[in-house]
């Protein structure tokens, strides 16, 4: 199993190397989204299914880090220290449980009977100490073994989510491109977070005098489990959102797809062209249509002969050409124009 010294230091060995390029290529997809040919645009329908999935999935983790969802903590319940006498320790459980101790309170009874199975307490919780069949204190391993199954279920369980969620059959190309990061990034939390557990040092709790002193190993664990896979599929949320829209992480159109855009809008052009073509060569053929068309535009020609010398008109085209166009500068060019011009022509006069 690979340690958290090791992870911290593979970290800062290419951490320095890694993270410029991410920086790198977050820069080059936000330039490629400001390219024409990729507008923004809103979620579409599939997305927003799997940005609901993935909220309501979030909401769930956060809280699931509650305290009341969380197994309880004996030591912190009756605040006592590690070093309390288990008598002492279940005889203050028995005073705040109005029904009474519990099957479970009963074996840990029996088994918190020594200093290290308190310890190990603290670092797997109560149900591996209390229901573990084949554990023993002398026998640290087989605690971890017990405990996998607990650990690696929510895992499992966003993993699954996440495959939904960046799914090309539910999703569609814009899930799919964030499918594999999505799945590594998974496989890594479980990793580290199995890596640790494997690797803490349970004992670090045995010189502790005061409540406040103990690390509660197995119950902060526990919060920072699911707060980091709430916070991953927020993350996958947040991506799938601004590369649906188009707002970042964008792929530049291809010459293909240009292409065949380009095709599709010659191709509605014909179609619509052929479709007038054949609407002219049907009025042209039937002499009733043909005399309607000539009577339509003989009317069209009157009527706006007619507008255009209403005197209202002429003012309101002369009033707008002379606020629009100066004549005066006009004049002055042609004048100059048509001097250059004949200039040009006596020049060739003079010389011949």
């Amino acid at each position: 199993m690979v340690s958290w010294g090791t992870i911290k230091s593979l970290l800062m060995f290419f951490g320095p190397m890694l993270l410029p390029k991410a920086i790198g290529y977050y820069r080059s997809f936000r330039a490629n989204a400001k390219k024409p040919g990729r507008p923004i645009r809103p979620v579409p329908p599939a997305v927003s299914r799997a940005l609901g999935i993935l909220f309501v999935i979030v909401v769930i983790l956060l809280i699931a880090t509650l305290p009341m969802f969380s197994e309880e903590n004996i030591f912190s319940k009756t605040q006592s220290r590690i070093q309390i006498p288990v008598d002492v320790l279940f005889t203050r459980l028995t005073a705040i449980r109005p029904n009474g101790l519990t099957e479970l309170d009963h074996r840990l009874r029996e088994k918190l009977v020594s200093l290290e199975s308190k310890l190990l307490y603290l670092k797997f919780g109560p149900d591996a100490i209390g229901n573990c069949l084949f554990c023993k204190a002398d026998d640290h391993r087989s605690f971890y073994y017990y405990t996998m199954s607990s650990v690696l279920i929510p895992h499992i369980f966003n993993l699954a989510v996440l495959a939904v969620a960046t799914s090309g059959m539910f999703v569609g190309e814009e899930g799919t491109v964030w499918r594999r990061f999505a799945t590594i990034c998974a496989v890594i939390i479980a990793v580290v977070d199995m890596s640790y557990l494997s690797e803490y040092d349970h004992k670090l709790n045995a010189k502790a005098t005061r409540l406040e002193d103990l690390d509660m190993f197995f119950w902060r664990t526990h919060t920072y489990r699911y707060i980091a896979l709430a916070g991953l599929d927020g993350l996958i949320g947040w991506l799938l959102f601004l590369s649906s829209t188009n707002r970042a992480f964008v792929i530049p159109v291809s010459p293909a797809e240009r292409l065949e855009t380009a095709t599709k809008v010659l191709d509605s052009a014909r179609s619509k062209m052929s479709a007038a073509a054949v609407l002219l060569n049907t009025v042209n053929r039937d002499e009733g249509l043909r005399g309607k068309a000539g009577e339509y535009w003989v009317n069209e020609t009157r009527v706006m002969s007619e507008i255009m010398a209403e005197r209202e008109v002429v003012d309101s085209v002369n009033n707008t050409l002379q606020s629009r166009v100066n004549m005066a500068a006009i004049t002055s060019d042609a004048d100059s124009y048509t001097k250059n011009m004949i200039g040009s022509f006596q020049t060739m006069e003079q010389a011949a």
